[in-house]
């Protein structure tokens, strides 16, 4: 079985109602000045200084809150992070979106053992009654957050996304299909057939040869998707770029096997027939959305996106994101036909108090996570406003789990009018258990803007079951030896960028992966780089997690 975390699924409060929790109604300075600095990635479209729930929580806690931000690209946002860290002038509490910037287990061990992070077990067990029931309800969450030496250094978000957990996705123009009379590709060839189709047949119509087959982004990577046609292959996005998995209960490094060069050889005959998007190896996820919206015609036929809302704005008038379908997965020349499966709660934190913050500061801090943790700070938080975010469920409406009470409806953000709920967004999803998603209101027409959390729950039914089971690395539940987390770092970020770097050469020709002498000197190249003790460290940690 996989070694993942869930909860059953219980009933949910019938109605959200906007009352502030007993416990939570505690103030006080947040810094010796009254300020609370968060370090956090902002959106494009909002500002956090200015939020709704900004300001709400400062009127609440009696706090002045001050961002400091960066953006939701996650090479950028990380980079800023890490010269946040190394300025010497840290921020009281760094909150952040686990596939943008969020802190990775030996990050935290790392900056626990310099000083630079405080625990927050006393902080949660004296100020956190919402948190601290949250732990009792589900004990893997906290088991989730500690590491082996007892401490909680960080906390990361629980979030029980369905679709999140099958992120290597394909979303394909189903109306170019039909324009050309063609099927949804299910086998490798197939994909080519249709892929070259998309590139000389002027599917969009406009009688012009500016059609991108195939396209994708840094954080959305096209190798995941094409190569479990070959290998099961576990990269996600860039939130998990590693090739770890299983084979026999021995953790191996998937990129080092046949089956990669084998995947790699694909997808280099796809690079050098035109079909991929050069872009898709150096743009970001804006980039993408741009190439999806062009104004003249659409010109993306399909991306490796979790969702179309990746490749393209919705909601848009001429209602272009409805002609996204998902491609279930392929299935190669020897009969693979796996699906990337990884927990869809991140291990690492996204809340981090620094040794920087004042006593009152850690307080605050604590006081207003906890009250994210309450029904009615987790919806304020993530979704702003009543009637411009979100709005209660209404008789005859429908939840995603249809077994299931609904409770809430997400209000769609009017592409034109871009209103602003005030909510955190994804930097708020702390407590989103498998209840809260399921209950909220669906509309049964899943290409409706109301229904598109179920047109991704029933695209993701195509993934499941996929997964090969047997091959699951659970990094999640692994934790390392704090002696060794420099020397891990280290390495995992030199073989994880070697492979990448390599990977890319040689889809693109720079590298001929039918060179027999390049990938010798491919795999000779991740042994020097410490492959042995890599996947030596990784194995010691797996089965004293296990």
């Amino acid at each position: 079985m996989i070694s993942t975390i869930k909860r059953p699924v219980a009933a949910f409060a019938a109605l959200l109602v906007c009352v502030l929790p007993a416990a939570c109604s505690g103030g006080g300075a947040g810094s010796d000045d009254g300020t609370l600095t968060i370090f956090a990635p902002q959106g494009a479209t909002g500002n956090l200084n200015n939020a709704w729930f900004t300001e709400h929580v400062e009127e609440m806690f009696d706090v002045e809150l001050s961002f400091e931000t960066t953006t939701y690209d996650a090479n950028a946002a990380r980079e800023t992070r890490q010269i946040s860290l190394a300025s010497g002038d840290l921020p009281d509490v760094y909150m952040l979106v686990p596939w943008v910037d969020q802190f990775n287990k030996i990050e935290l061990q790392r900056l626990a053992n310099q000083g630079v992070i405080e625990p927050l077990n006393d902080l949660i067990e004296e100020h956190a009654p919402n948190i601290t029931a949250e732990f009792e309800r589900t004990p893997e969450y906290q088991e989730f957050a500690t590491a082996p030496d007892g401490n909680i250094y960080g906390l990361p978000q629980w979030n029980d996304c369905y679709h999140c957990s099958y992120s290597a996705k394909l979303w394909m123009r189903s109306d170019w299909l039909d324009e050309l009379g063609l099927d949804v590709p299910t086998t490798t060839d197939e994909m080519h057939e249709v892929l070259l189709a998309f590139k000389t047949e002027d599917p969009n119509g406009n009688g012009k040869a500016d059609e991108i087959p195939l396209s994708g982004s840094t954080s959305d990577l096209v190798l995941p998707y094409f190569m479990n046609a070959f290998l099961y292959n576990p990269q996600a996005s860039d939130a998990y770029p590693s090739t770890l998995a299983l084979n026999d209960g021995q953790v191996q490094l998937q990129a080092s096997q046949d089956g990669w060069r084998e995947g790699l050889r694909y997808m280099a005959s796809l690079f050098e027939d035109g079909l991929i998007d050069p872009g898709a190896f150096t743009d970001n996820r804006d980039a993408l959305i741009a190439k999806g919206d062009n104004a003249d015609a659409p010109i993306v036929g399909a991306a490796t996106v979790q969702h179309p809302g990746l490749v393209v704005t919705l909601n848009q008038a001429d209602g272009r994101d409805k002609d996204y379908d998902p491609v279930p997965p392929l299935t190669g020349p020897d009969g693979a036909q796996y699906a990337t499966y990884n927990l869809p709660s991140i291990a690492g934190a996204t809340f981090v108090l620094t040794a920087e913050a004042s006593e009152e500061a850690q307080i605050t801090a604590i006081k207003i996570l906890d009250y994210m943790f309450s029904e009615e700070g987790h919806i304020f938080a993530q979704f702003g406003q009543e009637g411009i975010g979100w709005e209660p469920a209404r008789e005859g409406d429908v939840a995603l789990d249809e077994s299931l009470e609904p409770t809430f409806r997400v209000i769609p953000v009017d592409p034109d009018e871009q209103a602003e709920a005030g909510g955190w967004g994804p930097m708020a999803q702390y407590n989103d258990t498998e209840e809260f998603r399921n209950s909220q209101v669906a509309d049964t027409d899943i290409y409706s803007a109301d229904g598109f959390e179920r047109r991704l729950f029933e695209a993701t039914q195509l993934y499941e079951g996929k997964e090969a089971e047997d091959q699951i690395y659970p990094y999640w539940n692994v934790w390392f030896d704090p002696e060794h987390s420099s020397e891990l770092a280290t390495l995992q970020t030199n073989i994880d960028d070697f492979v990448n770097q390599n990977s890319l050469q040689f889809v693109t020709g720079e590298l001929d992966i039918d060179s027999d002498a390049a990938w010798e000197s491919y795999l000779d190249g991740l042994e020097g780089l410490g492959l042995q003790r890599y996947l030596e460290l990784h194995q010691e940690a797996y089965e004293a997690s296990m």
